[in-house]
Order: structure tokens, then sequence, then C-alpha cells
């Protein structure tokens, strides 16, 4: 936070811009854990009760680990189709 404070004097648009990078983070990781409770507990726990029993524990911890896993590749394969547009369309800004 207080690299937030000290960027806000120097430059308030980066630190407006750092803000809103770090909420959009809150968000896309409390839907990934949103949609990771819906998915791997639907798969996982038939019958809710008082406690999980140790099959639905570790096929929740590996669904889990799975699903963190897609997500993390998807992720980063979203982001670097972004970077290549990005990177090419200013290297066509020129052009038109």
């Amino acid at each position: 936070m207080s690299n937030l404070f000290a960027s806000s004097s120097a430059d308030p648009k980066a630190a407006v811009m750092n803000q809103v990078r770090q909420e959009a983070a809150m968000t896309n990781a409390r839907q990934l854990i949103e949609k990771l409770n819906e998915h791997c507990f639907e798969k996982c726990v038939p019958k809710p009760g008082s406690s999980l029993s140790g099959g639905e524990s570790t096929c929740f911890t590996q669904c889990m680990e799975k699903y963190m896993a897609t997500w993390n590749t998807v992720s980063k394969q979203y982001i670097g189709r972004i970077q290549q547009e990005s990177a090419r369309g200013s290297n066509n800004a020129g052009l038109f």
C-alpha cells in the first residue's frame, strides 16, 4: 500500500491504473475460487454432510489442482495473445 501512495503523489494516473489492476486481479481471484468451488464441489461431494470423507477430500483437492493448472494455462495463453496483438497494433499504428 505504501507504493500506491508514493506513486500517487508522483503520478496520479499510474496510481489509479495500479489500483484498477489490483481490483481486477481480486475480482479474477474471487471468480476463480467461486468457479472452482462450484465445479469441484458438485463433482466430488454428491451428498453434503457435516464433514468431507477421505475420498471426497482427495477428489476435491485433485479437482482444484487440475482446475488451477488449467486456469493458469488458459490465462498465460490469453495474456500472450493480448501482448502479441498489442505489439502488432503498435507496429501497424504508423501505417494507417
